[in-house]
């Protein structure tokens, strides 16, 4: 079991609902500073707000990419990156674009991961594979690529499609992308469902009940 402290390092604290203002994220940056989350992760309009709130913590600011479809063209996932970077983005969760994966364009695929990449810098990259909308194989071949291409994380789910994480794909992610890290994200709502995927193998997990799952555990 871990401690509270220890749980809250491997969250990230989120809000990427459309309607989502700046006074949610406000509250979500303070909540990150008081339990040491481990990022605030919102959409790029909101990453210049939050670079602001969190300067000074060891609270990393986050940005989604391509988000939640990931069929932007890839020219636009590279420009959305360099300019969250620009704002203070220090990691970028980018959708891939899953219709080519399921095409079998795997090429293509890799293309978009490592325009990525490249346009992130320095910047921590994970990339979402929306596991709910793929097959086993389809998952296995994606992570090869995530690794070809120099991702940091593989993360399952955006929690805006048909379903988000499980203890089964987070399982299946960690296996076949030869060491990357693992973010399991998408219907995380409870302690019990945080440490599932903690045991399953995922190093990071991504909610927005992140507070209630953190004061779940007593110390």
């Amino acid at each position: 079991m871990k401690t509270r402290s220890s749980l809250a390092a491997c969250i990230d604290h989120t809000i990427l609902k459309a309607e989502a203002t700046p006074a949610q994220v406000e509250a979500l940056c303070k909540e990150a500073r008081t339990f040491g989350f481990a990022s605030v992760c919102v959409n790029s309009v909101y990453v210049p707000l939050v670079a602001r709130l969190l300067s000074g913590s060891d609270v990393k600011v986050c940005s989604v990419v391509g988000f939640p479809l990931g069929a932007m063209s890839t020219a636009a996932k590279a420009f959305e990156t360099k300019q969250a970077v620009a704002d203070g983005a220090q990691e970028v969760d980018m959708v891939i674009p899953i219709g080519l994966l399921k095409a079998g364009q795997d090429e293509a695929v890799l293309a978009d991961i490592r325009a990525v990449v490249e346009a992130a810098g320095t910047a921590c990259v994970k990339v979402i594979l929306e596991t709910c909308l793929l097959t086993d194989a389809e998952k296995e071949r994606v992570c090869a690529l995530c690794h070809t291409a120099g991702v940091q994380f593989v993360k399952t789910s955006t929690g805006f499609s048909t379903g988000g994480a499980t203890a089964a794909d987070v399982a299946l992610m960690k296996r076949a992308s030869k060491g990357l890290l693992v973010k399991a994200s998408g219907g995380v709502r409870t302690l019990a469902d945080a440490q599932t995927m903690l045991e399953a193998g995922a190093d990071r997990i991504g909610c927005s009940a992140s507070v209630s799952i953190v004061e779940a555990i007593t110390e």
